[in-house]
């Protein structure tokens, strides 16, 4: 490990996904971070701490983790199948039925220059309208009084 580390993290035997914290680390911090995601200490080892259900899609959730503490500036030193940073992502699924060559195809088709426009488009405008003159008077407008109230 580097000089400096904060965080380690890999798999155990027993306890599956593991991580832990160095020297350089206070304790009360170490702990507090590595319960916000989600690790638990082992009983009998003062420094270890597991996640907490690791069946449930463990390895991106200790990769979350590294990711989260590296963000908030940590040195973490991880496994390279729990390192965000040199393991690859999720495979992206597969476009069925050539859909991505069929978008490959139109945005050519739609770059290229079109033979279907036989006139060519005016550059003249067509004539303005003529605004009226303001009238000279205000025009006024006589309201007559409902009686017995709203109508329904």
């Amino acid at each position: 490990m580097q000089p400096g580390t904060h965080f380690a993290f890999g798999t155990h035997k027993d306890h599956g996904f593991v991580a832990s914290f160095t020297t350089s680390m206070p304790a009360h911090l170490a702990h507090w971070f590595l319960e916000r995601e989600q690790f638990e200490p082992v009983p009998g080892k003062s420094q270890l701490y597991r996640l907490v259900e690791p069946e449930h899609d463990g390895p991106r959730r200790t990769r979350q983790a590294v990711h989260d503490l590296r963000r908030q500036g940590y040195t973490v030193h991880a496994d390279i199948a729990l390192d965000p940073a040199s393991s690859a992502g999720p495979p992206r699924p597969l476009r069925p039925n050539g859909l991505q060559e069929r978008r490959s195809r139109l945005a050519k088709a739609a770059a290229g220059r079109t033979t279907q426009r036989a006139i060519p488009p005016t550059t003249s405008l067509p004539a303005a309208r003529p605004i009226p003159p303001r009238p000279s008077y205000a025009p006024t407008v006589h309201l007559t009084a409902a009686g017995g109230g709203r109508s329904r």
